[in-house]
């Protein structure tokens, strides 16, 4: 898996926002933001740091840019699942699944069907 520069809180929740809006710039995600806002110049530096980690990209609009997600939300999804895992489940997926199990998350009946789909998706 590609590796995927680590976020801070903030930046996760500022790409977040970015992810749900596609290409734009630091007002369009001040305006969706929840309260307490930050200030637009707290927004500008964030996204200068996203791109700088790889994040977004930027183009030229009019007097100004617009940026542009390129690493894409499911991935950053799974570099963070990869990450937890390896942290909290001694790399073990089978693990996460049966500590799901434990806790009553996932049922007998869904591990069941899963299995079902997996086999005729393999044929």
């Amino acid at each position: 898996m590609k590796n995927i520069a680590k976020l801070t809180s903030k930046e996760e929740e500022v790409m977040e926002l970015i992810w749900q809006l596609g290409t734009c710039a630091p007002k369009d995600v001040l305006a969706v933001y929840p309260e307490p806002k930050p200030h637009i110049n707290t927004v500008a530096t964030m996204f200068q740091s996203l791109e700088k980690k790889g994040y977004l990209s930027h183009e030229v609009q009019g007097r100004g840019y617009v940026y542009i997600p390129v690493v894409k939300q499911q991935d950053y999804g799974k570099n963070k699942l990869h990450s937890f895992v390896g942290r909290y489940f001694e790399n073990s997926y089978l693990n996460v699944v049966s500590a799901l199990v434990q806790e009553e998350k996932v049922s007998e009946q869904e591990l069941m069907d899963f299995l079902s789909e997996l086999k005729r998706n393999k044929k």
